[in-house]
């Protein structure tokens, strides 16, 4: 019996995870240049950004929101215009700073991304445009490139 009661007390410290919910949180696509973009040649050039931020929310729960932007040109006039921000409510405790950042950083925006890379594709399917399939993204080679950065800059990373 005693067993049992600490083995449940440190449980109550041990590291959780659990994923709540993913929804898109916003979604937009511009097609400035049809229906005339649709009668050339098509030769894109495909431009990607990604940003990730995070918030805390009540308790132990977070907010991370994987932002993808694509600029797709056809020669030097913009085809379309893509964007998702793709979030996720993920319940997290008992973690150090350093794992809570790296959890935050990397870890859940490889959960994300997959949903975001699909609803791009469909977005811009949708729109009449070749699909658009991004390979994966290493978040967490990103993740120790921005660590690296900010400390050669001496800045200090936070959780929020």
């Amino acid at each position: 019996m005693t067993e049992q009661q600490t083995n449940g007390a440190t449980d109550a410290n041990a590291p959780q995870f659990s994923l709540q919910r993913i929804y898109v949180r916003d979604l937009s696509f511009e097609a400035p240049k049809s229906p005339q973009i649709f009668r050339q040649q098509w030769e894109p050039s495909v431009s990607l950004d990604l940003n990730t931020r995070q918030k805390a929310l009540e308790g132990d729960f977070h907010e991370v929101v994987l932002t993808l932007s694509v600029t797709v040109k056809n020669g030097d006039e913009v085809a379309f215009i893509a964007e998702v921000q793709q979030a996720g409510i993920f319940l997290i405790a008992n973690l150090d700073a350093a794992s809570m950042s790296h959890t935050l950083g990397a870890f859940c925006p490889n959960i994300l991304f997959p949903y975001a890379r699909e609803t791009l594709d469909s977005l811009v399917t949708r729109g009449s445009f070749p699909a658009l399939m991004l390979s994966p993204v290493n978040f967490d080679a990103l993740y120790a490139q921005e660590m690296q950065r900010m400390q050669e800059a001496g800045e200090v990373p936070t959780v929020q």
